[in-house]
């Protein structure tokens, strides 16, 4: 996914963030290949502890923000705005992808799920992958501008 994303020349400078955090791993990798910032957004207390002492140990913490909140809550509150690139890997029983995505205004959309994410009305899919049970599905609003071909 992280090569595809470099190919795609999506992390260099990019606004992350990462909903569904858990441990913190894919925004600490976005912030490893040069993503200027990650938002982290997880609602479990041992993640987020987690979160921040993998932030320390990695010295990333400098280039990251650390929320307590239920993902699909920060959403539509309108705070999932103005980012790059969205991280979403929810557990494999989320089905409110519609409902997440027309929160977001824009950037591109990394969803892991344990199918492939039907593109919502206003968004489209620019690439599927599957990675054994796991598919990642690359999502933008159509009109965006990514070249997924890589």
């Amino acid at each position: 996914m992280f090569n595809s994303l470099s190919s795609m020349d999506a992390l260099d400078g990019a606004r992350v963030l990462d909903l569904f955090a858990g441990s913190g791993a894919l925004g600490i990798e976005a912030l490893s290949r040069y993503a200027a910032s990650c938002t982290f957004v997880e609602r479990a207390r041992p993640a987020l502890e987690a979160i921040r002492e993998n932030l320390q140990v990695t010295g990333l913490a400098d280039r990251a923000e650390v929320h307590a909140a239920e993902a699909a809550n920060f959403v539509s509150a309108g705070r999932a705005r103005g980012f790059d690139l969205i991280l979403a890997d929810p557990p494999y029983a989320f089905t409110e992808w519609a409902v997440l995505l027309g929160g977001i205004d824009g950037g591109l959309v990394v969803a892991e799920s344990n199918k492939a994410i039907p593109a919502p009305t206003g968004w489209e899919s620019v690439r599927e992958r599957r990675y054994g049970l796991t598919w990642v599905t690359f999502l933008q609003r159509v009109g965006g501008v990514v070249d997924a071909s890589t």
